[in-house]
């Protein structure tokens, strides 16, 4: 039965979903499909809360495995051989697998484990797991069993009409399918935190788009491939997304001709989120993203906060609100984009750095520096000269 490469996909949260769980599974049925189509004879399927991914045999199990444990809702994977459900044909599957593993990996103990997902069938899990591990013991002479600290944990897994035989639960990262929690616009720089905040976005299931600011030529173009770079990496995880990208030192230029030098970090915030509203309405976003932390630098203390989000009507998530940088950075790692984030290259934030920035700035203050401005002009000239990139994982 094992002419095709087998792998067992568990859903985490989404098996929590109550009545919804139909359709979460579907999506994310669908998200499989989706990131599994540039290989040929692909099958996906969803049974009794699992679902079943068939690969043809020529391609590499490891390759598929990392794909699938990208998809968002995934909890963990396992490559495994398929069985008729009896405990001869079991026996056989199971000899195998521990004959490769005993040469892949030179393993010399084991214990297996059984589930009896089908309740009819006349001998119950802990019987199963013996008589499995005796064909074993049979098939494999250099084996031992070993119940507290074997080499391989060796799954046995009965169904109805065919039973799977598994080593390995391979984690995914959990969380909801894209495309279950709407569509959300994430200001993305070329820093540590943004990325991660628009991962941990998609993670709940919220398609996203970007906008970029640039100070061109105060900022090179090599800075711009750089957050391209990083947006290709997280669009490994949530698929396709368009980038806005935008020339905001026109807007630097006026504010630091007509404002308080002070007040300069959280004028130049206060467009960006202006702007970025203005592209997230006409694409239909329901949510800014940001990568603030609390605290983390004068932008972003309480204060400066509450007056940044008075610009904006629309909600704004900040996934990383309370996290220590540290974990972020953490982060940054697991999911790929630590290395590139730390490309010593310039960043918008940094042209017309106040030398001491206002951490606890006053509404009534920036609103009086903002009337020295023509706001509305600013934000549609720089909505209109936006520059649309498209992402995708081979960006």
């Amino acid at each position: 039965m094992n002419e095709r490469n087998i792998f067992i996909v568990r859903c985490g949260e989404v098996a929590l979903k109550g009545l919804n769980k139909p359709y979460f599974e579907r999506m994310l049925v669908e998200r499989i499909k989706r990131v599994l189509k540039k290989y040929d004879g692909i099958e996906v399927k969803r049974h009794e809360g699992l679902i079943y991914v068939r690969a043809e045999k020529n391609l590499d199990p490891d390759e598929i495995t990392g794909v699938i444990s990208k998809v968002f809702g995934v909890a963990s994977i396992s490559p495994a051989l398929e069985a008729e459900s009896n405990l001869d044909a079991i026996g056989e599957t199971a000899v195998s697998m521990m004959l490769d593993l005993i040469e892949k990996k030179g393993i010399k103990t084991f214990k297996v484990e059984a589930k009896r997902a089908d309740k009819n069938f006349p001998v119950k899990s802990p019987e199963i797991g013996r008589i499995i591990g005796a064909k074993i013991l049979i098939g494999c002479k250099v084996l031992k069993v070993d119940v507290h600290n074997p080499d391989c944990l060796l799954h046995v897994d009965l169904r109805h009409d065919v039973s799977y035989v598994y080593e390995q639960k391979i984690s995914g990262f959990g969380g909801l399918p894209l495309g279950t929690n709407g569509r959300g616009m994430v200001l993305l720089s070329g820093g540590i935190d943004s990325p991660v905040a628009a991962w941990m976005m998609a993670k709940r299931g919220m398609m996203i788009e970007a906008v970029h600011f640039h100070s061109y030529p105060y900022t090179s173009e090599r800075a711009q491939e750089k957050v391209e770079e990083l947006a290709g990496i997280v669009s490994s995880y949530c698929g396709r997304f368009k980038m806005h990208v935008i020339n905001l030192l026109p807007v630097q230029e006026k504010i630091v001709e007509n404002c308080p030098e002070e007040e300069t970090t959280i004028l130049v915030r206060r467009f960006m989120m202006r702007i970025a509203e203005k592209i997230a309405e006409k694409r239909d976003c329901m949510m800014l993203i940001t990568g603030e932390n609390l605290g983390q630098v004068a932008s972003q203390t309480a204060e400066a906060l509450v007056v940044t989000d008075a610009c904006v009507k629309m909600p704004v998530m900040r996934p990383l609100i309370a996290m220590d940088k540290v974990d972020i950075m953490e982060k940054a790692k697991e999911i790929g984009t630590f290395e590139t984030s730390i490309l010593p290259y310039e960043d918008c934030c940094t042209v017309f750095l106040p030398k001491h920035p206002a951490t606890k700035p006053k509404l009534e203050r920036i609103l009086e520096s903002e009337s020295r401005l023509d706001v509305e002009a600013l934000v549609a000239a720089a909505v209109e000269s936006a520059e649309v990139i498209n992402i995708s994982p081979e960006l």
